[in-house]
Formats: C-alpha cells, sequence, structure tokens
C-alpha cells in the first residue's frame, strides 16, 4: 500500500484551516498547519509536503512570493492556492509562477479533494467561475505592475513588512538584516517604484496583492 499523499495547510484564519483539514484528513495526510508566509516556507523545506494548501493574502510573507521561494528550495512539491480573491489576473499570476491550482473559498468540497488529486497526476485545477478568464490572461503579457519586475526577492519581502506596519528594527530581526540595510532596501524599493512617502508603499502593497486589505 503506498503512502498518503503529506499536504501542509497555510491559512492565518485558523477555523478555516482546521476546517479544511479536517476535510482532507479522510484522504490525505495534513503534517502541518502555519498561519504566516515565513513558516510557510520554512515548514516546507523542513517537511518537503507533496502538496501545500495555501492562501494568497498571509502575513510577514503573501502566499505568492512564499510559494516562488518553495519552488525553488521543494520543486517537488505541488502548491494549490485556495483563496477569496476572484481577480483572473491574479489567478494567472499564481500560474505563472508555477501553481498547480487556484480555488476559490467558496467551491465545493469537492473541487479541492479533486484539485489534489490533479495536482499529484501533474495537472493543473483552476475554479471554473474563473477558468475563462485566468486561462485568457495566461495567454496574454504578464500583468506584473510597473517597477514590480525591478525589486528583488528580499525587497519585495522588505515592502510587504513595512507595509503591514511593522518598524524597521522588527523588519531587521524577523529577515536577519541589519535596520540600516532595511533602510537602504526601503529606499532603493521606493526609487523604483517612484514612491514619495510611506503611505505610497502600503497603496502600492494592496493594489499589487501584496498586503491583503
Amino acid at each position: 500500500m503506498s503512502a498518503r499523499v503529506t499536504v501542509i495547510i497555510a491559512d492565518d484564519h485558523i477555523l478555516v484551516a482546521q476546517a479544511c483539514k479536517k476535510l482532507l484528513e479522510r484522504e490525505f495526510n495534513v503534517v502541518a498547519i502555519v498561519g504566516d508566509g515565513r513558516m510557510l516556507v520554512r515548514k516546507a523545506i523542513e517537511l518537503k509536503p507533496d502538496v501545500i494548501v495555501v492562501d494568497i493574502h498571509m502575513p510577514m510573507l503573501n502566499g505568492l512570493d512564499a510559494g516562488q521561494q518553495i519552488c525553488k528550495a521543494v520543486p517537488t512539491t505541488k502548491l494549490l492556492y485556495v483563496t477569496m480573491d476572484p481577480d483572473p489576473d491574479l489567478a494567472a499570476e499564481a500560474l505563472r509562477r508555477g501553481a498547480a491550482g487556484y480555488l476559490l473559498k467558496s467551491c465545493a468540497a469537492t473541487e479541492i479533494i479533486t484539485a489534489l488529486n490533479s495536482a499529484m497526476q501533474g495537472e493543473c485545477f483552476v475554479s471554473p467561475a474563473i477558468i475563462r478568464e485566468a486561462i485568457a490572461s495566461v495567454q496574454q503579457e504578464p500583468a506584473m505592475a510597473p517597477g514590480t519586475e525591478l525589486l528583488t526577492e528580499r525587497q519585495r519581502e522588505v515592502l510587504q513588512l513595512l507595509a503591514e506596519g511593522r518598524p524597521m528594527k522588527q523588519v531587521a530581526d524577523i529577515l536577519n538584516l541589519t535596520t540600516r540595510t532595511v533602510a537602504f532596501h526601503k529606499y532603493r524599493i521606493m526609487e523604483a517604484l517612484n514612491l514619495g512617502r510611506d503611505a505610497g508603499i502600503v497603496q502600492y502593497a494592496l493594489k499589487n496583492h501584496i498586503l491583503s486589505a
């Protein structure tokens, strides 16, 4: 008998995460539940699950950027995004970054099971509610916002933490950097994105799904 597929659930809403665990553990081995993107990356590298069920909007590090880091560190792990956000451009961006699926939290429970099984078979599953729009968007040019491609992975991490309202010293502690380095990253971010004040960082992060409203 083959071992059951291992799954990590990543959602900062504990009730949602627990409900998902209850649903999945009938057929899959749920090895961890995490509530922020940075912990997700650490757990993924430690446990190397077959599949990660993750929300887009996660504190500390959003689901897209966390997923991108995981794809580099654990390329065998499949990423399945389950979110409230029906934006087809966001779904397309997730697929461009290697997601195995994109579902809405309003979907039927059977859809999540189907999506997980599809991921393990090397297929991609997108909720029918957005599939036509998502496919059309994937076929177009990348919908990255102006300036986003100029930011490094580290700068995107700094941007999200600052947009969450964290002081530079706390950002430095989280990323294991000096406060001076964080300040330098902030300067380069604001220069690259042509942002004139701190409020612009928050507005940019909200507009580009780096931070959840």
